[in-house]
């Protein structure tokens, strides 16, 4: 049985080696896989993507514990969601909305039965040692979701508020959901609509080619192109977007297909801008 663990806790201090060792008093022959610990703090929205992105990759029946919980101590619920092919055990905040919204859900109930925590006086700052964690692991060791605590309606599950893709004749807008560890900047859009296609995306004034590889552009150059993940994202060359575009969570991407296939776009970075280049020339190398 695998359980893994997310969080925003990182390693310099000991809350994920806490949260292993509760693990372990309850089910010793887990196998623990970390996805990340390094989700910048309280960024909910990050946590999402990251788990959205590794969910599918994981064996039926894997239990994943994610805990970037910037309510902890709160009225805020702590659930657990039986899917199709595997458990969430999360604070409910928005954070499991990405699996959610591509996997099946079949019960979620309420964390509320203290036999299944850590300890029934559960501190007030780390319920990812006191509820989360001992919840995954009853849940690897056979205990059913029922027993865990007070079912709840699925409807209820907090979404975090992601605006829907904005189809307009050729033209697809969508935002930024995530930002990774290199500067790329990863929109909402599927990498599914701009495939075998001649595309570009449109920034606040500004447009970017889409290309099939970082390579195809010089070094420093902004571009677009589909990700590993499966979604549009804008890059740049061996450097950092994020740092040079100046863009956050939210943020308007527009992709704009390019309806006669016989003549690709010509476009250069930042065309239609006034500036004199798109190009960086920070070297911090962003192929995956």
């Amino acid at each position: 049985m695998i359980l893994t663990l997310l969080s925003d806790f990182g390693t310099s201090d000991v809350y994920i080696a806490v949260m292993k060792g509760t693990i372990a008093q309850i089910n010793s022959s887990l196998t623990v896989i970390d996805l990340t610990h390094h989700v910048p703090p309280q960024d909910i929205a990050t946590a999402r993507f990251h788990l959205m992105s590794a969910y599918p990759y994981f064996p039926v029946g894997t239990v994943h514990v994610a805990v970037v919980d910037p309510g902890v101590g709160s009225q805020r619920r702590a659930i657990a969601i039986q899917l199709e092919s595997g458990f969430l055990v999360a604070p409910d905040n928005g954070l499991v909305s990405g699996v959610l919204s591509q996997q099946g859900a079949i019960a979620a109930v309420e964390l509320t039965n203290p036999s299944y925590w850590r300890t029934s006086s559960p501190s007030t700052t780390f319920h990812g040692r006191d509820i989360f964690a001992a919840a995954g692991a009853h849940l690897t060791s056979g205990v059913p979701l029922q027993e865990l605590g007070t079912g709840i309606d699925l409807s209820t599950i907090v979404q975090l508020p992601i605006p829907d893709l904005i189809r307009t004749g050729s033209t697809v807008q969508g935002v930024i959901q995530a930002i990774d560890h290199f500067g790329n900047l990863i929109t909402t859009i599927p990498g599914s609509d701009v495939a075998g296609k001649s595309w570009s995306v449109r920034i606040e004034n500004s447009i970017y080619s889409g290309q099939a590889t970082y390579s195809e552009s010089e070094p420093g150059e902004i571009l677009a192109l589909v990700g590993s993940h499966g979604w549009v994202e804008v890059a740049a060359n061996r450097a950092n977007a994020q740092t040079h575009l100046n863009l956050k969570w939210g943020s308007v991407v527009s992709v704009m297909i390019n309806e006669d296939q016989r003549l690709p776009i010509e476009l250069t970075n930042g065309s239609n801008t006034g500036n004199k280049s798109d190009r960086l020339t920070t070297k911090v190398g962003n192929d995956r």
